[in-house]
C-alpha cells in the first residue's frame, strides 16, 4: 500500500467520509508535509482503494436542493489491511532518498561560493519549513496524541537536518577550494 492510500485509508478508518472532508482534514492536519496526497489524486486513490475492496462508497444526501455526496466507509479486509501496513510503517526502516544526498554526490561539479549559498539558502528554507510547522503545531492544540507525534517527528528531523547543515556550512567554509 501507499503512504497515500494508508493515509487515506487510516482517515476513513477513523470516521466515513466523503472526498472533500478528507481534503480537508489532509489540509487541517498538514499531512503533505510528510506524504504525496495531491488535492486531484485523492478521488483516483478513494476509486483504488474501493477497486481493492478496503472501503464502499455509498451516496449520500446533504441538506440542500441536489446536493449528494459518496462517503465512504472501511471493510473489514480494509481494517485488516490497514492495521498490517501500520504495523509495517512503524516496525520497518525506510530508505529515504533525497535531492540534498543527490547534491552532496555532486558537490564537486560547483564551486565552494556556489554550494555554500545553496546550502544556506537550503538551511534559510528549512528554518522557514520549521516555524510554519511550530505554528501549525501549535494553532491545533489540543490534539489527539498521535497527532502530537507526528508534528514532534517532523520538527525534530527538521531540527537535526539544520545542525548537520551548519556544521557542514561551517566545515565547507573552512575546507581549502580543490578546484
Amino acid at each position: 500500500m501507499t503512504n497515500a492510500e494508508l493515509a487515506i485509508l487510516s482517515l476513513i478508518a477513523e470516521k466515513d467520509r466523503h472526498g472533500y472532508e478528507i481534503e480537508s482534514l489532509i489540509e487541517e492536519r498538514g499531512m503533505r508535509e510528510w506524504t504525496e496526497i495531491g488535492f486531484s489524486s485523492i478521488y483516483y486513490i478513494l476509486k483504488k482503494l474501493e477497486k481493492k475492496k478496503l472501503i464502499k462508497g455509498k451516496m449520500v444526501r446533504q441538506a440542500g436542493p441536489g446536493r449528494s455526496r459518496v462517503v465512504y466507509h472501511i471493510s473489514a479486509a480494509g481494517r485488516k489491511a490497514l492495521r498490517a501496513s501500520t504495523l509495517e510503517a512503524l516496525s520497518v526502516p525506510h530508505r529515504a532518498s533525497s535531492p540534498m544526498q543527490l547534491g552532496l554526490a555532486n558537490l564537486p561539479a560547483v564551486s565552494k561560493d556556489e554550494a555554500l549559498a545553496a546550502l544556506r539558502q537550503q538551511s534559510e528554507g528549512l528554518s522557514e519549513h520549521r516555524e510554519h510547522i511550530q505554528a501549525r503545531w501549535e494553532s491545533q492544540q489540543p490534539l489527539p496524541f498521535f497527532v502530537d507525534a507526528m508534528f514532534d517527528l517532523a520538527l525534530t528531523k527538521i531540527t537535526t537536518e539544520l545542525d548537520w547543515l551548519d556544521r557542514f556550512i561551517d566545515q565547507l567554509e573552512h575546507k581549502h577550494d580543490e578546484n
